[in-house]
């Protein structure tokens, strides 16, 4: 998404009403210099830690839900109750630290290109991308 978009159009393109509480989640997500990295919980807390705003949960899901199936957002999912979104769609890979919970852009010149050697009858693969797990190595821990 463009950071001079006019959101309130944009949300009337994805089937949304462009509320005032929708328009600050955009602002929150989209007006910004680096890729953001978020829970819909997380997300949730920073509207109301920073902005100073009352916006339900369900809000709040339902506008990054509909972003994300229009390509405006990518999901990650960490495991199976774990899902992180990302303002940064393009094709790129992460570490995840089990630690901190952190989602962390991975730079495309540290991973050599993945050789899949089989893929599913019938299918072709659009595009290759590394969840990295990282922990603290507490065995070099004294």
């Amino acid at each position: 998404m463009k950071k001079d978009c006019n959101f309130i159009n944009e949300l009337r393109e994805i089937g949304l009403r462009p509320t005032k509480q929708r328009v600050k989640i955009c602002e929150l997500l989209f007006l910004r210099e680096k890729t953001f990295h978020f829970t819909i919980n997380d997300l949730a807390k920073k509207i109301s830690d920073q902005m100073n705003e009352k916006i339900s949960l369900a809000t709040v899901y339902n506008t990054v839900h509909a972003f994300q199936k229009k390509g405006h957002l990518k999901e990650i999912a960490i495991n199976s109750d774990k899902t992180y979104y990302d303002t940064n769609t393009s094709v790129h890979h992460h570490f995840y630290d089990e630690d901190t919970h952190e989602l962390i852009d991975c730079n495309q010149n540290d991973i050599d290109a993945v050789n899949v050697k089989n893929n599913i009858t019938g299918k072709k693969i659009n595009s290759v991308e590394i969840l990295i797990k990282v922990a603290s190595d507490n065995q070099n821990q004294n």
